[in-house]
């Protein structure tokens, strides 16, 4: 017999409450002292070895506890963005380490749910920092501010007596002396204990309105030791399916020894520091699988077929396939419908011994029986109630304006972000989430005007010309375009299988393409996102085919333009100077232009349909013949456009919007609009500062930044130069003026300011 130490890491939660568990697991114990939580942790090893000759291994030889100071800048998520905060946060992180029996070091941060081995003592401080920042980078305030109020961790141990030398008289003749080592280190036993899944989640793991497919699963699964491939798009049940499946096949009443392990295919290949060490561990995997009885429950299989070598045909899924052939290796799984296709092109014999079941998106009275089951759950257990007119107008916003995932998890999804904000405002006593407040949080995650989200507020014609003729000078055509766009979308009437609208802005340099971009992103996604509606991609960037991969993403790298829709699916997608980039990227286009969407390697799909696409061009301005002062020059641009680009380019955009050359007229109005701007600067707000300008110097200004060819690109120059400048002077050699009005005038080519 030998002793085994494990670790105790535990905390003094009041004088009669104490919380435990042995590090590098997730068993928790909650007793009266630690001396309570040591033996219940100690009868519970004790209950499994002689049950299933089972029991930790230990490797580390003496554990030592260390807190390090770890800072981070807090990050709020939500599904479609991130909001970073403008302070740093230093965050206490507890590590438990030290040297194992192998010549090697272990380190477990056991609040992060982390563990990393290491080969030299001196590196532990630098990859604590390393990975605790990445860790508490990905986590919502509400879990930091656990973090930060936690009791102090203190550390003891156990021991405990095992005989390592037994034997155990398997059939396959192995001795399981450490059986699930291999199965522990890459996988999680699910369910999960009930101390975890408290910590996961405080809604029900159910699958309402799919039991029939759950009983299904369970044949599968049990009766005939299948593989299990469940398909379907985001949000119609998936993982609700799998979960009640092994929910129902683990329950005790059922008698049932399949164990179920979750697995993330990374964790294959994250410690394989040498050729042939992945494969080594699973077969590991395997053996200590049919040891326990396992199933595997694959997170992301697609990885499956794009880990481990250069191609899907040495990848692992490919090592895997003849023990699954065996019956040696039991799967169960999710994808999309577009994932499992990609899996098939990749690696088709791998998908063919899965038996595949598909999840349709259900019909709209089966929804709302979902989402008032959810709503009883919360107003039963949660003191949360959620009315039918609030389940209405969430059904009906994300009918309309989420396209790119299904019922019932989008909404299950929207509802919980708006109860765990109510839960935050309001800790106790009874809430009630109303069809306002699911407006005012919808509002806050796209940006997009109340008058775009209710019926019973009319469009104000007038006010919408208004808004974008203050803001773009000189170009009625392109004003009445925008208008239109913004009618169809109001009146409901654009194709939600496509993107808002696409357009090419064509014209010469400083017309004001850009600042009508600018303005159409303020107008629909500008009222309540933290983040700027108008995502801009330099089209110049990407002049090579091999440029295209930085473009929309290659291998495990995320494209440029996929990232930026991803983070802001609500947005206005500026493609500058589209005329520039490769023909490649052009192709790629097509597919995003046509359907809304764009699919990676990994069968992700990225979805457009509430993007405004908009490309700038330059295409016709070259011919001087066609610029002039206030001219139209729209079937000039329209002929080079439909030269330069293919047609089946051209036929999948919806506006060729010509920006005509700008008048002196037209410059002295925006030279009027850039100096009343002006005024709104930091420094004149912090002051209260106003600011009049006299004519002379908006005169001057028009004469100085007026050019034909560069149009108003010079007035801002001349704006920095004539005026900022000098102002800026004026206010720092005159502290003591505040609350003032300014008259600024130009005398002898000199800037003179006068206090009011």
């Amino acid at each position: 017999m030998e002793n085994l130490t494990y670790p105790v890491i535990y905390f003094e939660l009041d004088d009669n409450t104490v919380l435990g568990g042995i590090v590098g697991t997730r068993y928790q114990v909650v007793d009266s002292d630690i001396r309570a939580v040591k033996g219940s942790i100690k009868d519970w090893l004790q209950k499994q070895y002689k049950k299933y000759d089972w029991y930790l291994s230990s490797n580390i030889e003496q554990y030592k506890m260390k807190v390090f100071e770890v800072k981070i800048r807090p990050t709020y998520r939500n599904a479609d963005r991130s909001f970073p905060s403008s302070f740093v946060l230093k965050v206490p992180v507890v590590a438990i380490f030290g040297q194992t029996n192998e010549d090697y070091y272990e380190c477990h941060l056991p609040l992060l749910g982390e563990r990393f081995v290491y080969y030299d003592a001196k590196l532990l401080p630098s990859l604590v920092q390393n990975f605790a920042t990445n860790l508490l980078t990905q986590q919502t305030p509400e879990s930091l501010f656990r973090q930060l109020t936690n009791a102090e961790a203190k550390l003891d141990e156990i021991s405990f007596r095992v005989n390592l030398n037994r034997d155990y008289g398997f059939k396959n003749n192995w001795n399981f002396n450490r059986r699930f080592q291999a199965l522990e280190s890459m996988a999680e036993q699910y369910p999960y204990p009930k101390s975890v899944r408290r910590n996961l989640a405080i809604f029900p793991e159910v699958a309402w309105e799919l039991e029939d497919m759950v009983e299904t699963a369970v044949d599968k699964i049990i009766g005939l030791k299948a593989n299990l491939l469940v398909v379907g798009d985001t949000g119609v049940g998936k993982s609700s399916l799998l979960r009640q499946a092994i929910k129902k096949i683990t329950a005790p009443a059922n008698k049932y020894s399949q164990t179920f392990w979750q697995l993330m295919t990374q964790r294959i290949t994250a410690n394989a520091r040498y050729l042939g060490e992945w494969q080594e561990n699973v077969e590991r995997l395997i053996e200590e699988l049919q040891s326990a009885e396992g199933i595997l429950w694959v997170v992301d299989v697609i990885q499956l077929l794009q880990t481990g070598g250069e191609g899907a045909e040495d990848s692992i899924a490919a090592f895997i396939l003849p023990y699954m052939q065996q019956g040696k290796l039991q799967l169960i799984a999710e994808v999309s419908p577009t994932q499992l296709d990609i899996m098939r092109r990749l690696l088709p014999g791998f998908v063919e011994n899965f038996q595949i079941m598909n999840i349709q998106e259900m019909p709209e009275a089966k929804i709302y029986s979902i989402l008032e089951k959810f709503g009883d759950y919360t107003a039963q257990n949660m003191k949360i109630s959620l009315p039918r007119p609030t389940l209405e107008t969430c059904y009906r916003l994300l009918n309309r304006y989420y396209p790119y995932e299904k019922f019932p998890g989008k909404a299950i999804k929207f509802l919980s972000q708006m109860i765990s904000q109510a839960r935050n405002k309001q800790p106790t006593g009874e809430v009630e989430i109303n069809r306002e407040d699911i407006l005012a949080h919808f509002i806050s995650q796209t940006g997009m005007p109340e008058l775009f989200l209710r019926d019973d507020i009319l469009l104000d014609n007038q006010d919408l010309g208004d808004f974008f003729s203050k803001r773009i000078v000189g170009q009625t055509e392109a004003i009445e375009t925008l208008c239109n766009v913004v009618k169809i979308f109001k009146a409901g009437l654009n194709n939600p299988q496509k993107p808002i609208s696409t357009m090419i802005f064509t014209g010469p340099t400083g017309v004001g393409k850009t600042a009508a971009t600018k303005a159409l992103a303020d107008y629909f996604f500008g009222k309540g996102q933290k983040k700027s509606p108008l995502v801009r991609i330099d089209m110049s960037e990407f002049q090579h085919p091999a440029q295209l991969a930085r473009f929309i993403g290659a291998g495990g790298e995320v494209g440029k333009l996929i990232q930026d829709i991803r983070e802001r699916p609500f947005s206005v997608l500026l493609l500058d100077e589209i005329e520039k980039a490769d023909a490649s990227v052009f192709d790629v286009l097509l597919t995003v232009l046509d359907e809304g969407r764009l699919v990676d390697a990994y069968g992700r799909s990225t979805n457009f349909c509430n993007t405004i696409i908009i490309m700038t061009s330059n295409l016709g301005a070259s011919n001087r013949s066609s610029i002039g002062f206030g001219g139209n020059n729209s079937p000039n641009y329209e002929s080079a456009i439909a030269q330069f680009f293919r047609p089946e380019f051209v036929n999948r955009i919806d506006h060729i919007v010509p920006f005509g050359a700008l008048s002196q007229e037209h410059i002295a109005a925006i030279t009027l609009k850039e100096l009343s701007e002006l005024q709104d600067r930091e420094g004149f707000e912090k002051r209260g500062l106003k600011l009049t300008f006299s004519n002379a110097i908006v005169a001057k200004l028009t004469e100085v930044g007026f050019d034909i060819r560069y149009g108003a690109r010079p007035l801002q120059r001349a704006i920095e130069q004539q005026v900022t400048a000098p102002l800026a002077k004026w206010l720092l050699a005159n502290p003591q003026v505040m609350g003032k009005k300014l008259s600024v005038d130009l005398q002898n080519d000199e800037l003179k300011v006068v206090i009011l």
